[in-house]
């Protein structure tokens, strides 16, 4: 393709430079059939897609690909897109992210992950969006495991939904090592009351400003017999049988238990020593007696 400037040679030449550079500034051209209402804004959504779209500008912030059929995100997807500030995703068929993925998006403030079929959040999965504010991760139906350190360096997190999940539990590390967290949502998943999720309903009763709708909503199933409980119907006192606290007292009898097992060890190995070596002697005897009967 010629240059700008060659085909717009019958304008004046100051007009023809206008024009030439409002060409190279408006970027790469829009993705097939998506729509780009503005400079940077793409906007592929519910179009059928099974992949990402080619040919997105690299100065994108806006990329809207929610309502498709994609299945996977390259790990290297986006290193070009360093400008990115605003990803919606929902309602794909996303079944894992790659770890690395989102290593370079450090402008990275909105990201929906919701409706997939995602299964797990390793650590680091979010490792160097330290500007996220809201992350969606709710209505993943086989969402089952949430690391630890899943959200761990997100400082600015502000807004995070777990909700209608596959949770039955959730290390209280994952939530507790946000500093900026308003918003958490976590209803609709099927928790346990077991004792893994006695730390986490005590974080959340101390924190429930941070829960929408409180507890409601949010339910447990029994170990025992798999009933159902509300856990606004719930207190610290449920998990009573959870919280181990030893007296005094205690590490005495546990202290003189192992003396007392250990020198009756120590008798025992002693007693079965002498048994055996009285028995070696009394039978050395008795063999010197039989042979001078027989001589």
């Amino acid at each position: 393709m010629l240059p700008c400037c060659c085909w717009i040679q019958p304008l004046p030449l100051l007009a023809g430079l206008v024009l030439c550079v409002a060409f190279q500034a408006g970027g790469e051209p829009c993705p097939a059939n998506c729509l780009c209402p503005d400079p940077h804004t793409v906007d592929c959504s519910s179009l059928g897609l099974t992949s990402l779209p080619d040919s997105i500008p690299l100065d994108v912030r806006r990329l809207l690909l929610a309502d498709n059929l994609i299945e996977r995100i390259p790990a290297d997807f986006l290193v070009l897109y360093s400008d990115l500030v605003y990803l919606d995703l929902r309602n794909n068929s996303l079944s894992a992210i790659e770890l690395g993925t989102f290593v370079t998006s450090s402008r990275l403030v909105f990201l929906d992950l919701g409706c997939n079929n995602l299964t797990e959040i390793p650590a680091g999965t979010f490792g160097g969006s330290h500007s996220l504010i809201k992350l969606r991760l709710g209505s993943n139906p086989y969402l089952s495991m949430v690391s630890k350190d899943a959200f761990s360096g997100l400082t600015a997190l502000r807004e995070l939904e777990l909700e209608r999940n596959a949770l039955y539990g959730l290390q209280v590390a994952a939530v507790s090592q946000l500093p900026s967290l308003r918003v958490l949502r976590l209803e609709g998943n099927p928790w346990v009351c077991n004792c893994n999720f006695s730390n986490l309903f005590t974080w959340l009763t101390k924190n429930s400003d941070k829960l929408p709708s409180g507890f409601d909503g949010m339910e447990c199933s029994l170990p025992l017999d798999g009933r159902r409980v509300a856990l606004n119907q719930l207190s610290e006192d449920s998990f009573r049988g959870c919280q181990l606290t030893l007296t005094l007292t205690d590490y005495l009898i546990i202290i003189f238990s192992g003396i007392s097992v250990s020198v009756a060890a120590i008798l025992t190995s002693f007693f079965l020593a002498s048994t055996v070596h009285c028995f070696q002697r009394w039978s050395k005897a008795n063999k010197t007696d039989e042979e001078d009967g027989d001589d």
